[in-house]
């Protein structure tokens, strides 16, 4: 299928690393040139000469912390004006579950901390679509998509609930108020999804447990996912690009001011 994504200009925050990453690499296998930001030079670097090598597309490396409004507005000129334009934005730039100190039991979560896990996840997304809104609706085009997770729907984690809930709140106001100028606005929640990082972490479980990595994460989905053990697994970040590639596209026309859950089918609950 071809999304017609073909020339597109598009920013991944948290493009360095992870799911944001794997989003730059399919938006760019697509025809998008890309800009992805994050506050690591060295590895947004090498991700970029990567992606550019593997794609062939224009892949820009930009540093910004999107907890600043100047650095976020800086880098957002800077991608409009090197890559000739702006038509997606992903918003990905939040490392997964939050920090240690503001997800726990209520009488242990440091206020400090909660309120940075907010000011990255939710308000560095709102810096971001502020920043780009003025490109897309000056071509009456746009597509803005918010990479939250599951721990909306999941009551414990209170850093990562609240501030993915937001997320989804933000999601339909921006397509409330965009739409008239073309502009689409999605959110996709993912579950435990297969990174960088995840060979480490599935070696601790498997030594925990006495096991092979193949073995614990067999375990650690089998009961939670409606496909059965033999073909239970987590989900790919590649398979969270494809998603997001589709929903930039025009092919995702009919769809505005929704939530995706790509989880693999895991959890039980029902939501209308």
């Amino acid at each position: 299928m071809d999304l017609g994504l073909q020339g597109k200009r598009a920013i991944v925050t948290g493009g360095s690393l992870g799911i944001g990453k794997a989003i730059a690499r399919e938006l760019a296998r697509e025809g998008a040139d890309v800009a992805i930001a994050a506050r690591t030079k060295d590895q947004l670097e090498a991700t970029a000469r990567e992606l550019a090598t593997e794609t062939g597309r224009r892949v820009i490396p930009l540093v910004a912390d999107v907890t600043s409004k100047a650095q976020v507005d800086a880098m957002v000129a800077q991608a409009a004006r090197q890559l000739g334009g702006l038509h997606i934005l992903v918003n990905s730039g939040s490392p997964p579950g939050g920090s240690a100190t503001a997800t726990g039991p209520i009488e242990s979560v440091v206020d400090e901390d909660l309120l940075q896990d907010f000011n990255v996840k939710y308000v560095g997304a709102l810096r971001c679509a502020r920043a780009a809104i003025p490109y897309m609706k000056e071509q009456k085009w746009g597509r803005i998509i918010n990479i939250s997770g599951t721990n909306a729907r999941n009551a414990g984690n209170l850093s990562g609930g609240a501030r993915n809930t937001s997320l989804v709140h933000m999601t339909k106001t921006l397509a409330v108020q965009l739409g008239r100028f073309g502009i689409t606005v999605h959110c996709i929640h993912p579950g435990t999804t297969r990174t960088e990082r995840t060979p480490r972490l599935l070696g601790a479980r498997a030594k925990e447990l006495g096991v092979t990595p193949e073995e614990a994460e067999r375990r650690d989905f089998a009961e939670d996912s409606p496909r059965g053990n033999a073909i239970c697994r987590m989900v790919d970040a590649a398979e969270i690009a494809y998603v997001t590639a589709f929903l930039a596209s025009d092919k995702a026309w009919a769809v505005t001011g929704e939530l995706v859950v790509a989880t693999g089918g895991a959890g039980r609950s029902v939501y209308y």
